[in-house]
Parts: C-alpha cells; sequence; structure tokens
C-alpha cells in the first residue's frame, strides 16, 4: 500500500480527527511523516535502518504505516533526522503511542486477516465512502441474515462460531453510520445483486426491507443499475473509493481479491476510479427512483 501523498506538515494538525481510524490511519500519517523528515535530510533507508538496528525493508514498512511503531525507534530517528526541539519530536513520539492504540476492531482479530484490516480503519476514519457493488449488497448495508449467508457462502466450511464472529464483525462496522459523525455512503449496486436469492427468498426479502430503511437515511445514497441498461462504466469489478477530511490523507481506492486487496491513493489512479464511479451514478436511475425500485423487486418477489 503505497500511501505517497499522505501529509506535508510535520506535526498533523488533524491526528484527533483521524484517530477514529485507530492505528491504521496513524501509522500512515507518522509514517508518512517520517518519510518525508529523511528524504529532505537524504538519508537512505539503509542508513535509516542501521540506526535502529532493523533492515532498509523495515524502514519501508514504517514508511508505509504497514506495522507498529516502537517509541525508541521512532525517537532514533528523530534524532537521525535532526529534529531537536521538544515540541515537535513529543508531538511525533505522542503520535506513535496513539498509533499502537488497537482499534476497536483488534478483538475480532481472529477472523480479520491483515489486509482486511486496513480497510477497516480507513473505513472507520473516512467522511465519505463510495462504493459499487454488482454481486453482493455493500457490507455496510446487509442485513444480519443476508450477511451471514454471505459469509457462509465463503466460508462455509468453518465452524459456526467463527461465522458468527465475522457477522457481529459487519454488524459492528455499521454502528457508525448512526453514530455522532456518521460518513456519507454513496453505493451504486448492479440490479444483479438484488435479483439473487442469496440465503433463499426470505432472506432475500428481508434484504430489500432492510435497504428501503437504509436508502430513507440522510447520510445514505442508494442507486440501482437495472439491467436495461446493459453494460456499463465499471466492467472490471467492484470497487470503494474512501475519502477524508482535511488535506492529511488522500483519497483511497480499495479493490478486493479473493484472499488480498489492492490499495491505490495516487492521484494518476484514483481520479480514474473517481471517474468511472461518477459514470456510474449517470449509468444507474437517479436515487429519487430507489425506493420505488426496490419496492417493484420486493413485490416480484411475492
Amino acid at each position: 500500500m503505497d500511501l505517497a501523498r499522505v501529509g506535508e506538515n510535520t506535526a498533523p494538525a488533524s491526528v484527533v480527527e483521524y484517530s477514529r481510524g485507530g492505528p491504521t490511519v496513524l501509522r500512515i500519517l507518522l509514517g508518512t511523516q517520517l518519510r518525508r523528515l529523511r528524504t529532505e535530510k537524504g538519508i537512505t533507508r539503509e542508513s535509516a535502518g542501521y540506526e535502529i538496528r532493523a533492515s532498509h525493508a523495515k524502514i519501508s514498512r514504517l514508511e508505509l504505516g504497514q506495522v507498529s511503531f516502537k517509541e525508541r525507534d521512532v525517537a532514533d530517528l528523530l534524532t537521525l533526522y535532526g529534529v531537536t526541539s521538544p515540541e515537535e519530536r513529543e508531538s511525533l513520539l505522542n503520535l506513535a503511542r496513539q498509533a499502537n492504540s488497537p482499534g476497536w476492531w483488534h478483538k475480532y482479530s481472529d477472523v480479520l486477516p491483515n489486509w482486511f484490516e486496513v480497510y477497516v480503519g480507513l473505513e472507520e476514519a473516512a467522511s465519505i465512502i463510495r462504493t459499487y457493488e454488482l454481486q453482493f449488497v455493500p457490507g455496510l448495508l446487509q442485513s444480519e441474515d443476508y450477511a451471514r449467508a454471505v459469509v457462509t457462502l465463503a466460508h462455509g466450511s468453518s465452524p459456526d462460531v467463527e461465522v458468527d464472529r465475522r457477522v457481529r464483525l459487519r454488524m459492528a462496522r455499521q454502528q457508525r453510520l448512526t453514530g455522532p459523525n456518521a460518513p456519507k455512503v454513496w453505493a451504486v449496486v448492479d440490479e444483479a445483486a438484488l435479483r439473487r436469492p442469496l440465503g433463499g427468498p426470505d432472506v432475500m426479502r428481508g434484504q430489500i426491507e432492510h435497504l428501503l430503511e437504509m436508502a430513507a437515511m440522510s447520510n445514505v445514497t442508494l442507486q440501482i443499475i437495472p439491467f436495461d441498461r446493459g453494460g456499463h462504466a465499471a466492467a472490471g469489478g467492484p470497487f470503494s473509493i474512501l475519502r477524508f477530511n482535511g488535506a492529511d490523507l488522500p483519497d483511497v481506492v480499495y479493490l478486493e481479491q479473493l484472499t488480498s486487496a489492492v490499495y491505490f491513493d495516487k492521484p494518476d489512479e484514483t481520479d480514474h476510479y473517481m471517474v468511472v464511479m461518477d459514470r456510474l451514478c449517470l449509468e444507474a436511475l437517479p436515487a429519487s427512483e430507489t425506493i420505488r425500485y426496490l419496492k417493484q423487486i420486493r413485490d416480484d418477489m411475492e
């Protein structure tokens, strides 16, 4: 994950704002500050690694926010980079301490792969979440029974207790939609995802009812791409775009794969996905038609 544009100031002013995302976002912020300080001094990753008794690869992972920080290592790097101001050092050392505090999702680490833990942390900090789905209802908009059907589809051989925990994690992620400072969610869903009777007719009918409730929320926009629109812009598959308040973090595009995920944050990559998302919104039914169309789909199930 290359978040090369994260942060431009030595001491981020928005740490409190991003602390909602737990260690994920804070590690990225701190890593970016350390990378900027190192490059300004013309110090190589190899030299920085030697200073903290580590490899250049470890420095790379630290600067990308992919691993936790030891406060002693951060202090040694700050000294190497010529950061002597007590206030500046304490600001970054305090950020290191906060970045090592586990997020609420840490208790689900037994069913949360590392590549998805990054997404959960970013999702928790995002102010706007835009997503396109063509096979499943987006995770943040799934009913509990539907979520169980999706989890069982992917983990059918897992013990029931593990399936339960995966479902509870998904439900816990949804709590932010009704909490303080809730993000704006804008989802574009292919009609196929709403017609496919995942979990059976009763589960699917319950999911449609759930979507009717979610679509009525002020911070949720749901659009449907009906079958009669034919092909559309996102022929490559589902993706999500996460946007954050302030200038310290860039937009992040997330593409989930079978056993891993890809993250993009460089403008030439994220801008392309933003254009595709905007085209999808134009190709889909207007949001004002969503409730009517959902009711039509529900009635067709009778």
